[in-house]
């Protein structure tokens, strides 16, 4: 291997988070043609959104295992098979449990596949610049919202949202089973000769990490920041539709949160190379939060495209900076397996928004009191990861 193929694994992990979180998240745009088409409910449709982040986080645990123990490459594979299968299936369901079941599980077991698994090879190949490495990884989940949504909202336009899943169900697995096969963990060959790669093979165990204060922190504040920006993301098309935007303008306010997302991860990634961590993660937090607030006060396209900017920009830059902090603090050993746990928590948190979201839009006719109390939830966060100690303190060893 040479030093090149730091950044190369990179970029396979942003393609594989672009079409992978894509393709789940593109069920925001599938929301309201399928409401209409079947006259299923939003919260019914809503639930497999719901069973996609429980199931993600669940079966992300076992997959990020998996890549500790048999490297990150078969695992990156059986989930772009998986992948394809469920968008297939699901695109061929008539009835909405089917929907629900097929979607839901299959797409949130495939899709947690490449999370974990590929974060933990970058931060094997990187000792410095690691937070603008994992940012980076972590853009291409931001690059979703400007392809693949995209993507759906014109084959829903010219066919129809079962044509438009089946056609992303095949285009999962042209660009995802050649990356996968791409794929190399670290010790798949000799370290760059500058050193650079050289990451400490040391660390804790799993089960030792997992009974420190510092995952506890982590876990929380991870669960806390998806539960407040899980229900803004995933109804913004259908609220923006509510206040008088076109189809394709409001799909165009998710693009822009994408592109503000990937503007954010990298700022904040640089900063936190900087300035460290907590502090840079600390304020993200705190503007996600006054961002989701004051979306409950705007109805006009052009504030929604100002309001996405910063939306974007703060919870798209925050969600990189978990892995890093994880590194640092448990090491690389089981680095998979503790990224999957605090991975299954932050799914749980992701999991509350679409349905609850979907509630209240039945129950009250209008989205208000999802952003009230998103926000809430995302101070709660702020509040939360002020515990954190120093980003480059060890964990302690469980008593």
């Amino acid at each position: 291997m040479t030093v090149s193929y730091r950044w190369v694994i990179v970029g396979l992990g942003a393609l594989m988070g672009c079409v992978a979180i894509g393709a789940m998240f593109s069920l925001a745009v599938f929301l309201e043609p399928m409401a209409v088409d079947t006259g299923w409910s939003r919260a019914g449709i809503s639930s497999a959104m719901t069973l996609n982040f429980l199931v993600m986080g669940i079966a992300g645990f076992g997959w990020g295992a998996a890549s500790d123990r048999f490297g990150p490459r078969v695992v990156v594979l059986a989930g772009a098979l998986l992948l394809g299968l469920a968008l297939v299936l699901a695109s061929r369901m008539h009835s909405l449990l089917a929907f629900q079941l097929t979607f839901g599980i299959l797409v949130g077991i495939s899709a947690s596949a490449f999370f974990a698994p590929m974060i933990s090879a970058v931060t094997g190949w990187f000792d410095t610049n690691r937070s603008l490495a994992v940012s980076l990884v972590s853009a291409g989940m931001g690059m979703a919202p400007m392809t693949i949504s995209p993507f759906a909202r014109w084959l829903i336009s010219d066919y129809d949202w079962r044509f438009a899943m089946l056609v992303i169900g095949i285009a999962s697995w042209v660009l995802l089973l050649p990356a996968a096969l791409l794929v190399r963990g670290r010790d798949a060959g000799p370290l760059p000769p500058d050193g650079s790669g050289e990451a400490a093979e040391g660390g804790m165990s799993a089960r030792s990490a997992f009974g420190t204060p510092q995952f506890l922190v982590l876990g929380l504040t991870f669960f806390a920041c998806c539960a407040a920006h899980s229900g803004p993301i995933f109804h913004m098309v259908s609220y923006a539709i509510v206040c008088g935007v076109t189809p394709m303008a409001a799909v165009s306010i998710y693009s822009v949160e994408g592109l503000a997302g990937l503007g954010g991860r990298l700022l904040l990634g640089v900063l936190a190379d900087r300035i460290g961590v907590k502090p840079v993660l600390i304020a993200g937090l705190a503007i996600q939060a006054l961002a989701i607030a004051a979306y409950s006060a705007i109805s006009e396209l052009g504030q929604f495209y100002a309001l996405a900017i910063v939306f974007g920009a703060a919870y798209g830059g925050v969600m990189p900076l978990y892995a890093v902090l994880a590194r640092d603090y448990f090491g690389q050993k089981s680095l998979g397996a503790v990224l999957g746990a605090a991975g299954l928590l932050s799914s749980i948190g992701m999991a509350l928004g679409p349905v609850l979201g979907g509630w209240i839009y039945d129950t009250f006719n209008g989205y208000a009191w999802l952003f009230i109390g998103s926000a809430i939830v995302g101070l709660g966060a702020v509040a939360v990861a002020l515990a954190f100690p120093p980003a480059g303190q060890k964990a302690l060893q469980p008593a």
